[in-house]
């Protein structure tokens, strides 16, 4: 009998952010395949979990694949997780996934958290129909790719490390214009904050910050939208 592959959301800030699902899976499959052992510990541990670890992640996946696909068909059932938030967005997973649809493996979604989502939800902007871009090139194509951005009569959602949050600011000015976008900076934890309004006004809020950390997403109107 093949086992089965459980996609299981993590909190993506605060701990009680995790299903009873969710524990309950982890307490029952065989191996726990992770981002990072030891940021999935951290998470274990709080909720006194015992699980075997597995890693998984963009430097090792390709070599990684096919042993935890043999794990699949020997019969153990294991689940995947990202760092934070639900695994195969912009996260390590996809290959496993496609692989396990390949051969039949049943993938089994344990949902939760996403920063994606939880940011949309209190964006302020219109979320009927949205275009999710994850993180942009650093170089090559970026420009190419804020042009095809700038054309989609959709929100456009992005993620950005505090290291290019600024130049990416300034690009959607550059290339998509001063349109109304909200900036979500780690979501459910302690310093989380949303800053919103117009492009022009939101660089010179960044201005006045010292040091930029944590993670971000940004969320960015369609041409044309106006607050109402």
């Amino acid at each position: 009998m093949l086992g089965k592959l459980y996609t299981i959301s993590t909190p993506i800030g605060n701990l009680s952010d995790f299903s009873f699902r969710a524990i309950e899976i982890l307490n029952e499959i065989d191996y726990l395949i992770c981002e990072d052992t030891r940021v999935t510990k951290k998470l274990l541990n709080h909720y006194k979990i015992k699980s075997t670890l597995l890693p998984y992640n963009v430097f090792n996946e390709n070599k990684l694949t096919d042993k935890y696909i043999k794990h699949l068909t020997d019969g153990k059932n294991m689940g995947i997780v990202s760092d934070a938030g639900t695994p195969c967005i912009s996260d390590p997973g996809y290959k496993l996934v496609n692989n396990c649809r390949r051969l039949n493996i049943e993938v089994i979604s344990i949902p939760g958290p996403s920063s994606l989502i939880s940011a949309l939800s209190i964006s302020g902007l219109p979320t009927d129909s949205f275009y999710f871009e994850g993180f942009l090139p650093k170089k090559k194509g970026r420009k190419t790719k804020f042009e095809f951005l700038s054309s989609i009569p959709s929100t456009v959602v992005l993620f950005e490390s505090p290291y290019r949050l600024v130049k990416t600011v300034n690009d959607i000015l550059s290339f998509m214009g001063n349109r109304q976008i909200c900036i979500c900076k780690e979501l459910t934890k302690v310093y989380e904050e949303v800053m919103f309004g117009c492009v022009a006004d939101i660089l010179k809020l960044l201005s006045k910050i010292d040091k930029l950390k944590g993670e971000y997403v940004i969320i960015i109107a369609k041409k044309g939208y106006e607050l109402k």
